[in-house]
């Protein structure tokens, strides 16, 4: 998600399917036809009814302004009327492969659901009354696509929070395959009917998952919960002697 024109919309929701799936019998795997992601038909249609049933809940509940030639509108049954014309219209939903394989498309989600709202990079400015960031403007197709927004401190922070999930919301959820109850059993099964070999883990995963990772013995976290793990302690004035390891901050305070 974008930080500038977009930054006061919530974030987007992607869904990642297979290909496929496993037989009711558990002995194949049963793959899509070739080239083909969704019924395209079906999904505009879906989306025509979910849109038309959301804007008239809007309009019901008085959330919806109408000004000049509108102004009409503001009645329910000039709504319902104009809304009847759109029923019958068979709206456009624009679906395509992805310019760079699946791969590309992982990576590109990977970088929204393993990180906040902004950098720290990007914050070029901040002072007691405003917060300046860079961010892009996609609409310019010049050299200067790259701006700096500057806003007040207060506006910064509500734009901020927009990212913040509410409590009782995961940021990323498991279904079908990958649910958590039997997720390495169908990885395992799925790998055996594909006759994929099972993925060795790097040197720097599993560094990454030593590091992360803690015994029952250690300490929750106050804010989260987690169990915490201290890789290293430091003297007063001292660097530290071990890796620095991404994602793993040492706090020397």
């Amino acid at each position: 998600h974008t930080w500038g024109q977009n930054l006061d919309h919530h974030p987007h929701v992607h869904c990642i399917v297979p290909g496929g799936g496993i037989a009711l019998e558990g002995d194949r795997w049963v793959p899509c036809r070739p080239n083909f992601f969704l019924p395209v038909r079906v999904l505009s249609r879906l989306f025509r009814r979910l849109f038309l049933v959301g804007l008239a809940r809007l309009h019901t509940a008085g959330d919806l302004q109408f000004f000049n030639d509108l102004k009409a509108l503001k009645e329910r049954e000039s709504f319902q009327s104009y809304l009847v014309p759109m029923r019958r219209t068979e709206w456009v939903v624009y679906a395509k492969q992805p310019f760079s394989g699946p791969a590309q498309v992982l990576a590109y989600l990977a970088r929204y659901t393993h990180r906040v709202a902004i950098g720290n990079s990007r914050i070029v400015g901040l002072d007691d009354t405003h917060v300046s960031f860079c961010w892009k403007d996609y609409r310019d197709s010049g050299h200067h696509r790259s701006k700096i927004m500057r806003l007040e401190a207060g506006e910064f922070m509500r734009r901020f929070l927009l990212h913040v999930l509410p409590n009782g919301l995961h940021r990323i959820r498991h279904y079908g395959l990958f649910a958590n109850g039997h997720r390495a059993e169908k990885l395992a099964l799925c790998r055996k009917l594909l006759a994929v070999p099972t993925p060795s883990t790097s040197a720097e995963e599993r560094t990454i998952e030593d590091a992360s990772g803690a015994d029952d013995n250690s300490s929750p976290c106050p804010c989260c919960g987690g169990r915490m793990k201290i890789i290293e302690t430091l003297e007063r004035g001292a660097s530290p002697r071990t890796p620095m390891i991404p994602d793993i901050v040492i706090d020397t305070s």
